[in-house]
């Protein structure tokens, strides 16, 4: 990932009056899980779940979907990412980043561990 921040491009500017919330319930990240399970949701749906909010401009799932582009849609990079490099997306800070980098984290462990379990 280069050094710069990440700009969002205007396709995917969403006035807040236009956020997620004015989205239909069953389009909604959280909503979807619960009334079509978890392999219904993209990425960038499970991403906006972990993020929680996204910007003024942009909703929870573009920032995801900026997350994902930035790293060509490869979770494995994404999980290689610091704090650091994930706080140059758009309403990424660190408390943010930490969360998708222990989610990424879980996963890896869960793809490893096999028969043994780790506490």
């Amino acid at each position: 990932m280069p050094e710069e921040d990440v700009e969002a491009p205007e396709a995917y500017a969403t006035p807040a009056s236009f956020g997620i919330k004015s989205w239909a319930e069953e389009d909604r990240p959280r909503e979807k899980l619960m009334q079509k399970g978890r392999a219904a949701l993209s990425d960038a749906e499970l991403i906006a779940i972990l993020l929680g909010s996204g910007t003024t401009k942009l909703t929870a799932v573009d920032v995801g979907m900026l997350m994902l582009q930035a790293v060509d849609n490869d979770l494995n990079e994404l999980a290689r990412l610091s704090i650091k490099q994930l706080c140059r997306h758009p309403g990424i800070g660190p408390a943010k980043a930490i969360t998708v980098i222990a989610a990424l984290e879980l996963g890896r462990r869960r793809k490893e561990s096999g028969a043994g379990r780790r506490t």
